[in-house]
């Protein structure tokens, strides 16, 4: 239930679906002053979310800086999923989104000795939980395997739907091999959700960030004025963060 229900709340606070509701209510509403003034109110939102300079400022304060490699020496490296296409045909390949990262960064890392084994956690992801469906961790597992890494410093962790999830089965791996020195490898826009979650299953780890969506500078001027679609994604991603976090953090489990 937990699982539909916030699927729901982060759809109806999204950005772009906050304008939607917003100008669909002004079409039922006589007043003509309140019918404009929500109008307004939605251009003027449409505007601000629409806009790369605000949208990078605010991604780059919740992102925070990438951790260099050389404060890297740890036991192991524990990828969280999410970054597939798995509603593509054929099934003979891994269909990679934007979240690529977070597993080509834990085989560099393993690579070049900075982590000696990965655990990869992460299930189908959907709403229903069939057997049937394919396990995202074990996608990424065999493009280790690809990349040459051994099968014996790869560790999958199949079963959880949710970053939660991942945080209470990720920590029963760790506590049953006695690792202490553990690097928590997501997305950079995740960190801080997943960071809440596994400090609640008292897993003493080291955040590394990946898949940056903020850049340091823009070109030119008119990069920062220009309106585009990924500085409302970047506010999607923002928003969707921030309620995951509420959610999280009422249901308990933060």
């Amino acid at each position: 239930m937990f699982f539909f229900l916030s699927k729901t709340i982060y759809f109806i606070v999204m950005p772009l679906s906050l304008v939607i509701t917003i100008l669909f209510f002004s079409l039922f509403i006589r007043n003509k002053v309140l019918k404009k003034r929500l109008r307004v109110i939605a251009v003027a939102l449409l505007i601000f979310y629409s806009n790369p300079y605000f949208a990078n400022k605010a991604m780059n304060a919740w992102e925070g800086d990438p951790t260099p490699l050389a404060e890297v020496n740890h036991d192991i490296g524990i990828v969280l999923t999410g970054v597939t296409n798995r509603n593509k045909r054929p099934l003979d390949r891994v269909y990679f989104e934007h979240g690529a990262d977070r597993i080509l960064h834990a085989l560099q890392l393993y690579k070049m000795g900075k982590i000696n084994k990965i655990l990869i956690s992460g299930g189908s992801g959907k709403l229903t939980n069939n057997e049937n469906d394919i396990k995202e961790a074990d996608e990424l597992a065999k493009v280790l395997l690809l990349s040459g890494v051994p099968q014996k410093d790869i560790l999958i962790e199949r079963v959880s739907r949710n970053t939660y999830e991942s945080a209470i089965n990720c920590a029963k791996i760790i506590n049953d091999l006695q690792i202490k020195n553990v690097l928590l490898i997501t997305s950079a826009f995740h960190l801080t959700r997943a960071g809440l979650c596994f400090k609640k299953q008292n897993i003493n780890f080291t955040p590394f960030g990946t898949d940056y969506y903020s850049y340091d500078e823009f070109e030119n001027f008119m990069e920062k004025i220009s309106p585009n679609s990924n500085a409302v994604n970047n506010w999607k991603i923002i928003t969707k963060e921030s309620a995951g976090i509420v959610v999280y953090k009422l249901m308990g489990y933060i």
